[in-house]
């Protein structure tokens, strides 16, 4: 019991407990050395972050946390302005170079530019993919087009970015992509069944990228936040102010956890969940399920059913 135990921390967190080696020992030192500490870092520079939807909510937030832990800024979004004044400020404030990247993900140029920019700078050692957008309404009253658009920037934007990314990371030993999902990933009914489904997606590729990139010096993690005081219920179709102030995090604190579960080696992040062994008990479910997932006959339950 102990030992399948340690094989799900591992799977999951990639802490290892009792069983961790020294090479998850020294990513994760890596890792902390960068996050060591709250005020702006002068003489420890851990490279460059691209972050996108950067110019407001979750994105702002991880550009000045990430200035303050001493990584130089390519902020990307759509909003020029934002961006501009985002800029300024964290530079000023930190004295970290900022790069502004004018651009709309839901656009394949623009995806293609950004994505040229992560093949091409080899001071880029993070991605945040945290552009997105969602949506509250049920299936019946949805446009088609917006949903269409949703996955255009929620899934391939994010998945042309990360496998843009991965070589360089992957050649040079080291590098991290934060994928920002949500926890209608593994609640679909909580909100529109396309969003979650795109989070899904998001969940999905993380833990599939941290399996297959064991042992490369990259660090994937996939944060799934709550429901967050952010503008993004406000372009979904529900005001923040109209849920439940008891389920609401702020954006600064939702960006803090998320970012001390990256140092804490963890593959999966949901700040607002009180227990990890909760999760530990969903994903060993899972995993539970996966020998009797595929087999030559149909289960026993179906035989002698009519269907014709």
């Amino acid at each position: 019991m102990v030992a399948t135990s340690c094989v799900l921390k591992r799977r999951i967190y990639d802490i290892q407990d009792g069983c961790q080696h020294a090479y998850g020992s020294l990513r994760r030192w890596r890792l902390a050395i960068a996050f060591e500490g709250t005020a702006p870092r002068t003489t420890q520079h851990p490279g460059t972050a691209l972050v996108t939807g950067a110019s407001s909510g979750i994105g702002a937030i991880y550009a000045d946390r990430l200035a303050r832990r001493g990584y130089g800024l390519i902020l990307v979004a759509r909003n020029r302005a934002r961006l501009d004044t985002l800029a300024a400020r964290i530079s000023n404030e930190t004295g970290r170079s900022v790069e502004i990247v004018t651009a709309d993900l839901g656009q394949g140029a623009d995806v293609r530019r950004v994505a040229d920019i992560l093949k091409m700078d080899r001071s880029i050692t993070m991605l945040v993919n945290n552009a997105g957008v969602g949506a509250t309404a049920p299936a019946l009253q949805s446009d088609i087009d917006e949903m269409e658009a949703m996955i255009g920037l929620n899934v391939t934007a994010l998945t042309r970015l990360t496998y843009a990314a991965l070589p360089g990371f992957v050649a040079r030993g080291a590098g991290t992509i934060v994928n920002i999902s949500s926890i209608a990933a593994v609640g679909p009914e909580i909100l529109n069944g396309v969003y979650g489904g795109t989070k899904a997606f998001v969940l999905a590729l993380t833990q599939s990228l941290h399996k297959e990139l064991a042992d490369t010096g990259v660090t994937v993690q996939a944060v799934l936040p709550g429901a967050t005081a952010t503008e993004f219920w406000d372009v979904a179709g529900t005001p923040v102010d109209h849920l439940p102030a008891a389920i609401v995090m702020k954006a600064t604190e939702m960006v803090d956890a998320a970012l001390a579960g990256l140092v804490r080696g963890e593959l999966v992040t949901i700040p607002s969940l009180p227990d990890v062994a909760d999760w530990i008990a969903y994903e060993g479910a899972r995993q539970a399920l996966m020998p009797n997932l595929s087999h030559a006959r149909p289960a026993a339950r179906y035989a002698g059913v009519p269907v014709a």
